[in-house]
């Protein structure tokens, strides 16, 4: 059969996510969108106690399940601080570094739902005033957020019902040039989440019928290392998370491919159903490459911590900077999804 995938419709989707802040623990936006999406597919969904999203898929094999996992959670910051001169501090959700997001725009949120505007900057931020403004570390302790508010104490800050506990979310910059290129902050992992939409819009339209019942969970716990591994259904053998593929030094996935990952900071992933999803990629022309990552963990493998008794593996599209100003492909969403595809109508 000819895999067939079509990524206008996951560019689209992607877009609206990138553009919806969900740091992790404050996801329910996000999640209520995802949730829109699944009931214009009319497909059947419920939502778990830690907010995740459980979306099924009936196949002709009801005592083997599958399940595909990505998350929409992303990094993110939280008020640890306000600062006598109406400054605030942060600490971070997630494992990024704090020059990754110098100068970087975000939003406040209160806990009313209100929000606000700033700028994450060191609290040496310019070059005419401070002599070691270039040396300084860039850590929680010397970055702040200037709030575009008239402020100037503690208590004007709070005036504005902002308290420590609120997050505060990264401005993604999304966008997709006319070469392909979709460049934007937090493609880990909502380029997988969208790319899991276009492919059950396609198995919809298409009327396929998928030889094992599947499960589609939208993890919402990700970048703090508890997403997906809970709410499994009992009868799950194989759990194929779909997230990102990190690029550099000598790894050899690039922006174009899907990446397959034989081992990652816990282990090695299961090697029969790597080889099932290598030999899809072969069958069907697809770019793909293999690789490491030692400092790379998935929802799968969280799952294998919970004591889930299953197969696991990761693939993904190709991303270029992760957890920085981060880079992609239509290409590489074109080549996840039609592995993904090929995987559901294998036997």
């Amino acid at each position: 059969m000819l895999i067939q995938f079509n990524a206008e419709y996951t560019v689209k989707c992607l877009l609206e996510l990138l553009n919806t802040p969900s740091p992790s623990g404050n996801t329910e936006k996000v999640m209520k969108k995802v949730a829109s999406w699944l009931e214009e597919l009319e497909i059947p969904y419920v939502h778990t106690n830690k907010g995740q999203i459980l979306a099924t898929i009936a196949g002709t094999n009801d005592e083997q399940h599958r399940l595909l996992t990505a998350h929409v959670d992303t990094l993110g910051a939280m008020v640890r601080s306000i600062t006598s001169d109406g400054f605030l501090k942060l600490h971070n959700i997630g494992g990024f570094r704090w020059n990754s997001v110098e100068g970087e725009y975000c939003q406040i949120e209160t806990a009313s739902g209100k929000v606000y505007t700033g700028t994450i900057l060191t609290n040496k931020p310019s070059v005419h005033v401070y002599k070691d403004m270039g040396t300084i570390e860039r850590s929680a302790e010397n970055m702040v957020v200037r709030i575009d508010e008239k402020v100037k104490s503690a208590d004007d800050v709070r005036a504005l019902g902002i308290e420590v506990g609120d997050f505060v979310s990264f401005d993604p910059r999304a966008v997709v040039t006319e070469s392909g290129f979709i460049k934007s902050r937090h493609l880990d992992d909502k380029a997988s989440v969208a790319i899991l939409f276009g492919v059950m819009k396609k198995i919809k339209e298409k009327g396929i019928t998928l030889p094992y019942t599947t499960h589609f969970l939208i993890s919402n716990n990700e970048e703090i290392g508890y997403g997906g591994n809970s709410s499994i259904p009992a009868k799950t053998v194989e759990y194929l998370a779909v997230d990102m593929g990190a690029i550099g030094a000598d790894l050899t996935t690039d922006e174009y491919s899907v990446s397959i990952c034989a081992l990652d900071a816990t282990g090695p992933y299961h090697k029969e159903f790597r080889q099932k999803l290598v030999n899809l990629a072969k069958e069907n022309n697809l770019n793909y490459h293999i690789d490491i990552y030692p400092h790379y963990g998935s929802d799968a493998s969280a799952a294998l911590h919970a004591g889930f008794d299953i197969k696991h593996a990761l693939i993904g599209p190709g991303v270029h900077a992760s957890h920085a100003q981060e880079r992609t492909h239509e290409e590489a969403l074109v080549n996840t999804g039609k592995l993904i595809i090929s995987y559901l109508l294998s036997k």
